[in-house]
């Protein structure tokens, strides 16, 4: 387990955009999975202005998504998808082909989660996973408690999740479930990228370095990992001592 602080979350987002650039350009099995949420926002800022400028070629990457809300899918405002179709998909023109991400409007959520696996097995397994870490430990829709065993799965969200969620939508929204790769999926990627940034995550991060591995904070299940690499910003690290 690497840590890095940065002063700031501009400074984060950009060492950890170039390092995920780098670890998908040694590969040669290029499958990003990808996360949606306000903290890796501005690492997908940082990727696409370097697409736009020229100076990176993802032409061959393939990308999976982490998690997606039941009920929803990219139509949907306020769904990952959503989210993801506007701050990256869209703007890179990404080819609908290169992407893998759970449909939470299918009528079968089960057959979601095979297409998801196969995908994943096809291109090789996953080469690097961007992860942000909830305020209870979560990681994905990974809520306390879930099985570390556990690969692509139907989840029932924590309450505390359910709250937090609201903030990306206009209106309330019940977010009772979510599709999500599991714990399992996670720690078979050859690379894992955490980011936390801001005040609200500092309880969390300390948590997450410091208790004892459980599946009670499903974030510790991460700490064994030889890529794992958590990225933070000062606000998010002032209650660790590194």
């Amino acid at each position: 387990m690497e840590i890095f602080v940065a002063d700031t979350y501009k400074q984060m987002s950009m060492k950890a955009a170039q390092d995920v650039i780098t670890l998908m350009q040694a590969s040669k099995n290029k499958l990003l999975c990808i996360a949606s949420g306000d903290t890796p926002a501005g690492l997908y800022k940082e990727i696409v202005s370097k697409v736009k400028t020229g100076a990176l070629d993802v032409s061959d990457w393939k990308f999976v998504g982490l998690d997606e809300w039941a009920g929803m899918n990219g139509h949907d405002e306020g769904s990952c998808r959503y989210h993801l179709d506007k701050q990256f998909f869209f703007p890179l023109k990404i080819n609908k082909e290169k992407i893998s991400f759970f449909n939470g409007r299918a009528a079968d959520l089960e057959k979601e989660c095979a297409t998801t696996e196969d995908f994943i097995k096809q291109h090789g397994g996953i080469t690097v996973a961007i992860l942000g870490i909830g305020l209870n430990g979560h990681i994905g829709m990974n809520e306390p408690g879930t099985s570390p065993l556990l690969h692509s799965h139907i989840a029932e969200i924590d309450p505390e999740t359910q709250a937090v969620g609201q903030k990306y939508f206009t209106t309330p929204r019940q977010l009772s479930h979510g599709i999500t790769l599991g714990i399992s999926n996670l720690i078979q990627a050859r690379h894992i990228i955490l980011l936390a940034s801001g005040i609200n995550k500092a309880a969390i991060v300390k948590k997450a370095l410091e208790e004892e591995i459980s599946k009670q904070l499903p974030v510790t299940l991460l700490r064994d990992h030889t890529g794992f690499k958590i990225y933070l910003d000062a606000e998010a690290a002032q209650l660790v001592q590194l």
